[in-house]
């Protein structure tokens, strides 16, 4: 189990470095990623909450660097496309995040754990689906095929990747923290407290500037 943030190709963004990226893909976010990935990661997630700015009542700064920060810090509800992601090594079956998952909703899945309620992450044409049927988790990778391929695992080990996903998840907000006060120093402590909010972990320490 991996948490992974929906990627895009950086095309022409120019405020910090980023890495080269595949046009759409995943990419796991723990505290192994370089720099440049880390800079891709928190580009995306800005983006996609920058025109979740638009009418919140708040000017948008005049400051390229400000503006496209604008939504990420002041909207109330951010948005991480992405979610976790659960291969099964011994099968090649890989559960998917869907079209209406998010990073800053992971914690549904200790609800689907606790409660086994029906876990829904996406709709027609793929809509990955987690039921619980007593002590086993069944991922069904696309609810709306009647042959889809699945993912079976029980809840004892279900509980033991989410604890690792959430440990790579605080690794990798630590790194961006660290991160943020490299190429954000004006911006580090919002950054680092944003990030934390969509990612629902704990604010990191920021470093102290150089």
């Amino acid at each position: 189990m991996q948490p992974v943030l929906e990627i895009r190709a950086p095309d022409g963004f120019d405020l910090w470095p980023v890495a080269e990226v595949e046009a759409f893909g995943f990419m796991p976010l723990s505290g192994g990623l370089s720099p440049a990935e880390v800079g891709t990661a928190v580009m995306r997630i800005a983006s996609c909450n920058e025109a979740a700015s638009d009418g919140d009542g708040l000017p948008c700064p005049a400051d390229a660097l400000d503006s496209f920060l604008h939504g990420l810090l002041t909207f109330d509800s951010l948005f991480a496309p992405g979610g976790l992601r659960v291969t099964d090594t011994s099968t090649g079956v890989t559960f998917l995040p869907g079209c209406c998952d998010g990073l800053e909703d992971w914690r549904d899945w200790h609800r689907f754990v606790d409660s086994g309620s029906l876990l829904g992450f996406g709709h027609d044409p793929v809509s990955p689906v987690a039921e619980r049927f007593g002590d086993t988790a069944r991922l069904t990778v696309n609810a709306d095929q009647s042959e889809s391929p699945m993912v079976e695992l029980s809840i004892t080990e279900l509980r033991n990747l989410l604890a690792c996903a959430e440990r790579d998840l605080a690794d990798f907000l630590a790194l961006a923290a660290d991160w943020a006060s490299r190429h954000l120093p004006r911006h580090c402590a919002p950054v680092a407290a944003a990030l934390a909010r969509v990612l629902d972990l704990p604010t990191p320490a920021v470093p102290p500037q150089p």
